[in-house]
């Protein structure tokens, strides 16, 4: 499994949002394109109505460990941008990896173990 990068460029974001599709649930929003690699690339936007640059950059940590965690179980050659909702504010981990796992099920590029085998 290769691992992913991360989506760096303004231009690689709005590509994503204007050309990808979208999932939201209460705490994020997930759009994802497919990229011509052979690994995602991940993208995580925190708007400042979200909270000051220390509770932006907390949830920014908890999107990209939660995803690296569950890395494995997440179909190869996507673009993926989380945007982190207002509502996400007070989230704990647990609460960002199930809402991250639940956009993966429904963007259906996320494989659990009980359906891989």
């Amino acid at each position: 499994m290769l691992y992913s990068e991360s989506l760096k460029k303004n231009k690689d974001f709005q590509v994503v949002y204007h050309t990808g599709k979208s999932y939201a649930n209460k705490y994020l929003v997930m759009y994802i394109r497919k990229n011509e690699m052979s690994r995602n690339r991940l993208g995580i936007s925190v708007s400042k109505k979200v909270g000051n640059s220390v509770v932006r950059h907390h949830l920014t940590r908890l999107v990209r460990e939660s995803y690296r965690l569950q890395e494995e179980h997440f179909l190869c050659g996507y673009d993926i941008i989380a945007v982190v909702r207002v509502n996400a504010k007070n989230c704990t981990f647990s609460d960002i990896k199930s809402a991250l796992i639940h956009l993966g099920k429904l963007h259906k590029i996320y494989i659990s173990d009980s359906t891989k085998s």
